[in-house]
C-alpha cells in the first residue's frame, strides 16, 4: 500500500513541471498577443492600446516565475565549471551544496520580502498606475516561483548527499 502511495505521489509531482511549462507558454503567447495588438492599434489604427506596458510587465513576472523552478530543476541556468577538475569530486560536491544552500538562503529572504509586499499590497489596495491592476498577485507569483525553487534546491541537496548526480551536469 505504501509503495502505491509513493508511486501516485511521484507521478503527480512529475506533472508539476509540465503544468509550469504550460503556464509559462501561455504567458508567453499572451505577451506576444498584447504586444502585437498594441503595435497594430498604434501604427495601423492610430489608437494605442492603453496600459499595454503594464499588462506585458505583469505577464512577464508570471512567465519568469513559472519557468524558474523548471529551469532550476533541469539545470538550464548558466553554469561555469572553471574549477571542477581542480576541486575534484569532493570539492565539487561541497561547492554544489554550498551554492544551493546560499541560493536557498537568498531565495528564502526574497520569499519573506515578497510575502510582506503581497500582504501590504492587498491590505492597501496597491495597483498599477494606468489600469489599476492589483499588485498582490504579482508578489504572490514571485513568492510561489521562488518558493518552488527553494524546494527544488532542497531536493537537489538531498539527492547529492545520497549520491545522485544530475544528468545535466
Amino acid at each position: 500500500m505504501r509503495n502505491a502511495t509513493l508511486k501516485t505521489w511521484s507521478a503527480r509531482a512529475g506533472q508539476v513541471p509540465l503544468l509550469l511549462n504550460i503556464g509559462a507558454g501561455l504567458c508567453l503567447v499572451a505577451m506576444v498577443c498584447v504586444i502585437a495588438a498594441g503595435v497594430v492599434m498604434r501604427y495601423f489604427l492610430g489608437n494605442p492600446l492603453m496600459g499595454a506596458n503594464e499588462i506585458v510587465q505583469t505577464i512577464a513576472v508570471a512567465l519568469v516565475m513559472l519557468a524558474l523552478p523548471q529551469a532550476t530543476a533541469t539545470g538550464a541556468h548558466i553554469r561555469v565549471d572553471l574549477l571542477d577538475r581542480t576541486l575534484g569530486r569532493w570539492g565539487r560536491l561541497a561547492g554544489d551544496i554550498l551554492a544551493r544552500v546560499l541560493s536557498i538562503t537568498v531565495l528564502g529572504h526574497l520569499c519573506l520580502r515578497a510575502f510582506a509586499k503581497a500582504t501590504e499590497a492587498a491590505e492597501y489596495g496597491d495597483a498599477t498606475n494606468m489600469l489599476q491592476l492589483p499588485l498582490w498577485p504579482v508578489y504572490g507569483a514571485i513568492l510561489i516561483g521562488m518558493g518552488l525553487c527553494i524546494l527544488v534546491f532542497a531536493a537537489q541537496i538531498l539527492g547529492r548527499l545520497m549520491g545522485w548526480t544530475p544528468d545535466h551536469e
